[in-house]
């Protein structure tokens, strides 16, 4: 699998990130959790996946040069913290039938979310209409009346039942900011780390019974982010309109903390 290297002088961090597919017209991405995916509007400086790579193509780093870019644009976004697939187009007209695409709803968008809570069905739906909370800045909420429609399936793929988690597969038929992260607080099942919506960390020494720190050691989270991954992304091409189908492994931490939830649940 190739990658494409970024890096941010500004503040010294490195990313590789793995490319999941790629043709004259698409550039797939993994987008690792903990980078934006676009200039933040109250923070224009930070780190951003489409600077980074715009900054790339500008300096004819070998990765751009290799391909013969000299345009990027995403057609959707990810949450700084969510990890996963993240769509790109190579030129300008790919990007407005992108757009038509994400506007109709046509790609099918499957995440994974780890969440604590009690569920009493296999498979549930979330019918709940969301709007910008009008006092706190960058947070959405549930708004019946003013807000818009906004719609997510829900599926269990595994139940912990014995510590009250569960790892879903989610499906939002809308697009909304934010929306699965708040249609699960919504339901009373927040996602693992989802501070904003009222989730909490998963700590090893809730899970394992003789868990010892070593003296003068920290515990740390064995996840610390929200727990969500955009798993797959499948659409109709917009050049070819053959179905494309694009999945990204499960990022280690994801990885860790289920390995951990199936040992001590049995």
């Amino acid at each position: 699998m190739s990658v494409i290297k970024l890096s941010s002088p500004a503040t010294k961090e490195f990313w590789e990130i793995p490319v999941l597919f790629e043709d004259a017209h698409l550039l797939a991405l993994d987008k690792p959790a903990g980078l934006l995916t676009s200039p933040d509007r109250y923070d224009p400086n930070r780190p951003n996946l489409m600077k980074l790579l715009h900054a790339g193509i500008e300096q004819q780093k070998p990765w751009a040069r290799e391909r013969n870019l000299n345009y990027l644009s995403n057609a959707h976004r990810l949450d700084f913290e969510t990890s996963g697939v993240i769509l790109l187009a190579k030129s300008k007209e790919v990007l407005v039938a992108l757009a038509d695409l994400f506007g109709s709803e046509k790609p099918l968008k499957k995440y994974l979310a780890l969440v604590r809570g009690e569920i009493l069905e296999n498979q549930f739906e979330v019918d709940a209409k969301l709007s910008p909370h009008p006092v706190k800045i960058g947070e959405m909420r549930v708004d019946p009346k003013n807000g818009k429609k906004s719609k997510t399936k829900f599926k269990v793929l595994e139940n912990f039942s014995r510590f009250g988690y569960a790892l879903l597969k989610c499906e939002p038929l809308t697009g909304r900011t934010h929306q699965i992260r708040i249609h699960l607080k919504h339901v009373g099942l927040p996602i693992v780390g989802d501070e904003l919506y009222g989730g909490k960390p998963l700590w090893l020494s809730r899970l394992k019974k003789d868990y010892r720190l070593k003296e003068g050691r920290e515990e740390r989270p064995l996840i610390s982010r929200v727990a969500l991954h955009a798993e797959e992304l499948q659409l109709p091409h917009p050049v070819t309109n053959e179905m494309v189908t694009i999945k990204a492994e499960w990022p280690k931490d994801l990885k860790v903390a289920v390995k951990y939830l199936r040992q001590y649940s049995i």
